[in-house]
């Protein structure tokens, strides 16, 4: 029922009742000329006297309770195995007859979903095929790919300086590398790398980096003429591939927030 018509039939009972305060004085002869019972009228002005106006809308019709409901227990398990292990309703109905003993059928299950807007996972939590699923990104040689980046860390309370976190990992091995400079520039990048060639055990090949401005052609044609390095700039069309890097700064920013 839509909420217009709740509304009318709320003004509608509102006129029955005021029909018999200010007209007729008589439930009787109100209830024939509206073609109601007194048993409905009564109802109605029970609820008109204990709530007011919002007693007259029509309530729900629900049970309070159902025998054949699923009981809170099983729902819990169901929203469990779908909320951890993105079960569809099929595979939840086999775990839970193997591992509970629980008898419900897989559209029941599935309309709870549905009840809950657990019925459509994510994008990238639904089944994908072997060869569409992502692969994770390692290089077999020590030094064949190195990612850098940069975070802009907090600042220290009580000083307006600003620090730069300066992040190297190799794929690989996942040896990282980490300095703090208090400036942002092309010469404090090549001088990171200076470092960071330094600080490793194997010969670098490729270094991954982002298109920030610290990182540009001053710094890429440094590295390229002086020490014979590839380097990559990654556009941003796969983040997945610095998810190292990612990781890395997050567990950084943390440490430092305690300091």
């Amino acid at each position: 029922m839509s909420g217009a018509e709740m509304i009318r039939n709320q003004r509608w009972r509102l006129a029955i009742i005021h029909h018999v305060e200010e007209i007729t004085q008589n439930v009787a002869k109100t209830c024939r000329y509206y073609g109601i019972s007194r048993m409905a009228f009564y109802r109605w002005y029970r609820r008109y006297q204990e709530c007011g106006e919002q007693g007259l809308l029509d309530r729900s019709k629900r049970p309070h309770n159902s025998p054949r409901a699923t009981k809170q227990e099983i729902v819990a398990k169901i929203i469990y195995l779908r909320q951890t292990y993105h079960f569809g309703p099929w595979k939840i109905k086999m775990y839970l007859l193997r591992y509970h003993d629980v008898t419900i059928s897989s559209s029941g299950i599935w309309r709870i979903l549905k009840k809950l807007n657990l019925n459509r996972l994510p994008q990238y939590q639904r089944y994908k095929r072997h060869e569409e699923r992502w692969k994770r990104y390692e290089k077999p040689e020590p030094g064949h790919r190195i990612q850098v980046d940069v975070k802009f860390l907090e600042r220290i309370p009580g000083t307006r300086r600003r620090h730069y976190q300066y992040t190297a990992i190799d794929d690989c091995t996942r040896l990282r590398v980490l300095k703090i400079y208090d400036k942002c520039n092309q010469k404090t990048s090549i001088q990171f790398i200076d470092y960071v060639l330094s600080r490793f055990p194997f010969h670098a090949e490729v270094i991954q980096t982002d298109n920030g401005s610290e990182l540009q052609e001053l710094f890429h044609w440094q590295r390229v003429s002086t020490t014979f390095i590839l380097s990559h700039i990654d556009r941003g069309l796969a983040v997945r591939l610095n998810a190292a890097i990612g990781l890395t700064k997050k567990s950084f920013i943390v440490c430092w927030r305690a300091l």
